[in-house]
């Protein structure tokens, strides 16, 4: 039994023709995405840091482009179903080299064939369920994210109404220092209105009583002048009333001794 060949493979196919590099070189890269989707096998040739990668990525490209234009298909639904490199034409080219002799240069192309075909139905479904299975895990991280995003704001929410409020408070009790500060500013002003009036009326009852102070002290003095000018009147008086008693006395004792004589 023959096996197939590879231009009656089924599939839709792009060719790159005379690529300028060797057919081993390609087959490297060409044996990394042999079997993949095609999603995957373009991040595959993106991971590549090989010249034959930037290559095949765009055969791969244009096959894909030609399943999805000319046979209507799905290009998630499509994988690399055969990929292969032939050798193509070889360029010889001759290098001077010593005594005379030259060597030979093989510049060596290939044709690289990329082919893409739709995914089996069993592979469809399994792929379908993990990507459904994939969709819901994502779509509980996305919840996941969206309630603690939720908390997470009604916690700022509820900080920010916390530090509104401390603003708040601390506002009233600014407002209320600067109350009580006005308040006792405006008793201490008070107070010192009321010393002031307090000073002024005790001045101005100082002022009043020094002269009646004045006054009483000159009433005093007349009045002790005058009682010495009474006092003064009055010794005569005295002195002549003793002086009469004293003569008084002389004669009485003048009559007992004329008395006791007689006898």
């Amino acid at each position: 039994m023959t096996a197939t060949k590879t231009n009656e493979r089924p599939g839709t196919r792009a060719v790159h023709r005379y690529c300028g590099m060797s057919a081993s070189k390609a087959r490297q890269v060409l044996d990394l995405i042999r079997g993949e989707d095609v999603q995957r096998a373009a991040e595959i040739l993106n991971g590549v840091e090989r010249e034959a990668a930037e290559v095949i990525g765009k055969v791969l490209t244009s096959a894909v482009a030609n399943a999805a234009h000319n046979d209507q298909q799905n290009p998630e639904e499509l994988y690399v179903s055969a990929c292969y490199a032939d050798e193509g034409a070889t360029m010889k080219r001759w290098r001077p080299r010593a005594r005379g002799r030259a060597t030979r240069i093989r510049k060596r192309t290939c044709h690289i064939t990329v082919i893409v075909s739709r995914l089996p139905a069993d592979q469809l479904e399994l792929r379908r369920r993990r990507m459904e299975a994939v969709s819901a895990n994502r779509s509980r991280r996305v919840d996941a994210s969206r309630r603690r995003a939720d908390l997470s704001g009604r916690l700022s929410r509820r900080r920010a109404a916390a530090a509104e409020k401390a603003a708040a408070e601390e506002a009233a009790a600014e407002e209320a220092e600067a109350e009580e500060t006005v308040t006792d500013e405006t008793v201490g002003e008070d107070a010192l209105s009321d010393e002031a009036t307090t000073d002024e009326a005790e001045a101005e009852a100082e002022t009043t009583e020094v002269p009646r102070a004045a006054k009483a002290t000159r009433a005093a003095k007349a009045k002790k002048a005058t009682k010495a000018e009474a006092e003064a009147e009055a010794e005569p008086e005295i002195e002549d009333s003793a002086e009469d008693g004293a003569s008084e006395d002389a004669d009485a004792s003048a009559g007992d001794d004329e008395k006791s004589e007689d006898e």
